[in-house]
């Protein structure tokens, strides 16, 4: 029974109390606890914005974080797309600088009939008995190749077609020690062979002794046998081996052709054999 009445007591309690307050507060008497608390609050109030602002903060930055990787990896893949586009623009600019060197030497030899070809194999025999050097050709009997048309650069004599498939070709280079090509130096007319060495040199060997071979020479095709065509540049005399009690001179020749970087060759596909004469290769005469 108590507690019942105590139930109905604490709605008019709260009027009451509700009643106070607002007199209270109209009558002013309340300021003083509401600045009192205030002043209590202010210090947790500061703590809570400190508080929202760093959140707020660390928000941003992450935010931050995430759109600068994002453009970071943006800016590598660009980057990427243009290191590609650079290497192929250099390597397009290298390959007109090839052709057009090809160019150059087909419009010197007009008479010449030619078939570009790029170098897709290299080998080297391993076998110390049989030490082959030669490069695989991406043309075959279907584009006219047959064996032992010569193989020429711009910068001199590669070789000959030894073997030819339907779609390919292999050339036996000058520096082969199987290799062997009429040569004739061009300021004294000196005459001989030049031959591969084991090691990839070349040697003009059979030079007769009364004829003069020097240092700083040139040397050229002689066209003589006619495997050759005459006047193709083969190297450059670095020394030169003469003995009184030996039939021959022989003379160690540097190749103007890189064979270690060979890209793209021209296969002579016709030519006209010429007879020895004593004009210079240079076309000044003798």
């Amino acid at each position: 029974m108590g507690r019942e009445r105590l139930q109905n007591l604490v709605p008019v309690l709260l009027i009451l109390l509700a009643l106070i307050g607002f007199v209270l507060d109209r009558a002013g008497l309340l300021q003083p606890i509401g600045d009192l608390l205030a002043r209590g609050t202010t210090p947790l109030q500061e703590a809570m914005n400190l508080i929202v602002s760093q959140v707020g903060e660390l928000t941003q930055t992450a935010r931050d974080l995430r759109d600068l990787r994002q453009r970071n990896r943006e800016l590598e893949a660009q980057n990427a797309s243009l290191l590609l586009e650079n290497v192929r623009l250099r390597e397009v600019e290298t390959e007109a600088t090839l052709l057009r060197d090809l160019l150059d030497f087909s419009q010197v030899y007009p008479s010449f009939d030619i078939r570009g070809a790029h170098v897709v194999g290299r080998v080297i025999g391993r076998d110390p008995s049989n030490l082959q050097r030669y490069i695989t050709l991406d043309v075959g009997r279907e584009d006219g190749i047959v064996r032992n048309m010569p193989v020429v650069t711009n910068r001199g004599l590669v070789g000959r077609i030894s073997e030819v498939g339907d779609g390919w070709s292999r050339v036996l280079l000058i520096t082969d020690v199987s290799s062997l090509v009429n040569a004739l130096t061009q300021s004294t007319r000196a005459s001989g062979l030049i031959q591969g060495q084991a090691d990839g040199s070349l040697m003009m060997r059979d030079i007769p002794q009364e004829d003069v071979a020097s240092v700083g020479d040139t040397v050229f095709t002689s066209g003589l046998g006619g495997d050759f065509p005459r006047q193709i540049l083969i190297g450059q005399i670095t020394k030169v081996e003469r003995k009184d009690y030996e039939l021959y001179q022989v003379a160690t020749v540097q190749p103007t052709v890189d064979f270690d970087h060979l890209e793209v060759v021209l296969v002579i596909t016709g030519f006209e054999p010429i007879e020895e004469t004593t004009e210079d290769p240079s076309g000044n005469g003798q």
